[in-house]
């Protein structure tokens, strides 16, 4: 009889072999395999107990401690659903997101308990599981998660759950634009098949230890929950993404592959301590999210001697769908030429099927000159059962077989996919396609950019043109007409912004990817939208 395949049973085979291996180091606390998988049995039984039945949701709004990683295996092994909530999130977002998630227990950290108290009498919550955190009182009506799972007596034994490998694991809610979150239905199957892709291209082995810097709650963590363990690997756990803090766990711990946005790149290489820094280990990392920028990733390189692996992916993909392999012949390349070459998005992962970039208009694979705009599709042992209780959103974003992701790409002559723009971040300047990020990898070059954004604007002329939106360095001192002089020196002139804004900050999501959407909402009225 053929087993499913669940990322579940990784945990199990952890237990078997590494007993005594250091599983999880969370700040002063460390749990072997053995003391972590009896607690996930603990609160799997604790839950069943309480009445949580198979495929029933669980949502769980927890930093990236070992209560959450305790939450995936807990929940999952039982046979339930997972529902992981972006705390970062407004009340407003989180109560549609309960409610349309249809959760009835909700495992809560204590420091985000006033965002769930001010909403409380409007959920359909029927447990609150809550963990406490010194510092933080909640006034959530719960049961305490150490009281919780202690409850079990030592003998219980753990029920007997036959999952079907293309049932609900997690629902997954995407970030909200301009319409309410959607909820993304992963099962068994394809967080199994994400993870297997984890482990053989991060190329993940007993020995490594994994810093969670990506929140776990995004995207099951992109696989790591899973991948990590599976190879009996150690996870290490980090409430908040705090540079300094980062750096000093990379030497405490001898940590040799992480996970995060290209933001989180750019704060640890603009860290002061970063160029003193002690490495026992070489890193490696994933990266997605956004392109990172070529002068980015030859900082990374030359800062912390950084491997950085670009992958791509959406929500609906489990993420990763692509990744940038790294060839023989790319080594004999100038930093700067290895950089290009690894902010392209790539070619596929081993396990997650056929991806391809398609012409708009007929639907054919565009040619493979680098020059051929088209959108990026794929089908495969990734892609998501649907969007929850929306099958019209599914019905379009789904279409005979193949996901639709809305990003825009051509394909190079060696099959390298590199993403130009999302379709809705593509500038349309009077009949010219002008991409957004192709200008901001030239701006990232400037030595006194630390972040920059490029959005379209109304004009009366041209329809729309691009601004850039700029944070500098501390201490830069630069003007709007001296970054357009740079920029037109090293592009078309029809690419270069039309203007120049100085900002403190740029909006992104929990994930730091940037929210160009609220930058665009300052420019284009209520009826009128880019694209």
């Amino acid at each position: 009889m053929l087993a499913p395949l669940t990322p579940i049973d990784w945990k199990r085979r952890a237990v078997k072999y590494y007993p005594e291996k250091i599983a999880v180091i969370d700040e002063d606390k460390q749990f072997t395999y053995k003391e972590f998988g009896n607690r996930t049995d603990q609160l799997s039984i604790a839950l069943h107990t309480s009445g949580v039945k198979p495929q029933e949701h669980v949502a769980v709004m927890l930093p990236n401690t070992h209560y959450m990683l305790e939450a995936f295996y807990g929940i999952v092994q039982l046979g339930a659903v997972i529902v992981p909530l972006n705390f970062r999130l407004s009340a407003k977002d989180l109560e549609y997101i309960i409610r349309h998630s249809d959760a009835k227990t909700l495992i809560v950290d204590a420091e985000f308990g006033k965002l769930i108290e001010d909403i409380q009498d409007k959920l359909p919550i029927e447990r609150y599981i809550v963990v406490p955190v010194d510092g933080h009182e909640s006034a959530i009506n719960g049961t305490d998660y150490e009281a919780f799972i202690s409850q079990v007596p030592e003998d219980a034994v753990l029920p007997s759950v036959e999952i079907d490998e293309n049932s609900m694991l997690s629902l997954n809610y995407t970030s909200g634009t301009t319409s309410n979150p959607k909820g993304v239905m992963q099962t068994h199957r394809t967080n199994y098949m994400n993870a297997a892709n984890f482990l053989h291209h991060l190329e993940v082995k007993f020995d490594d230890v994994y810093l969670h810097t990506l929140p776990m709650f995004h995207t099951n963590g992109w696989g790591g929950v899973w991948a990590i363990t599976a190879a009996g690997a150690t996870h290490v756990c980090l409430r908040k993404v705090d540079p300094p803090l980062v750096l000093d766990l990379f030497e405490q711990h001898g940590i040799s592959v992480l996970c995060g946005a290209p933001t989180v790149v750019n704060m640890l290489v603009n860290e002061p301590k970063a160029k003193s820094l002690q490495l026992s280990r070489k890193l490696r990392m994933a990266t997605a999210g956004s392109p990172p920028a070529a002068a980015l990733i030859a900082k990374a390189q030359n800062i912390l001697g950084l491997n950085m692996m670009h992958v791509y992916g959406l929500t609906e993909t489990s993420p990763f769908i692509l990744y940038c392999e790294w060839k023989n012949e790319f080594d004999s390349k100038s930093l700067e030429e290895q950089a290009t070459i690894k902010a392209r998005q790539g070619i596929e992962l081993a396990f997650n099927g056929e991806t391809k970039v398609v012409n708009q208009e007929d639907g054919k694979e565009v040619a493979w000159n680098g020059k051929e705009l088209g959108e990026i599709i794929t089908r495969g042992n990734v892609v998501m059962k649907g969007y929850y209780k929306d099958p019209e959103k599914t019905a379009e974003a789904i279409k005979d077989g193949w996901f639709y992701t809305g990003d825009l790409a051509v394909t190079h002559p060696d099959g390298f996919i590199e993403i130009q723009d999302r379709i809705k971040d593509m500038i349309i300047s009077g009949g010219e396609n002008i991409s957004s990020t192709e200008i901001e990898g030239v701006l990232y070059k400037h030595p006194d950019i630390l972040e920059v954004a490029v959005i379209a604007v109304p004009d009366e002329k041209w329809g729309e043109v691009p601004k850039a939106i700029v944070v500098l360095r501390p201490g830069a001192d630069i003007t709007e007409q001296q970054l357009l002089d740079y920029t037109r020196d090293q592009m078309s002139r029809f690419k270069v912004p039309k203007s120049v804004e100085f900002v403190e900050s740029l909006p992104k999501t929990a994930t730091g990817k940037l929210q160009k959407f609220q930058l665009r909402e300052m420019y284009w009225n209520a009826g009128k939208k880019v694209n």
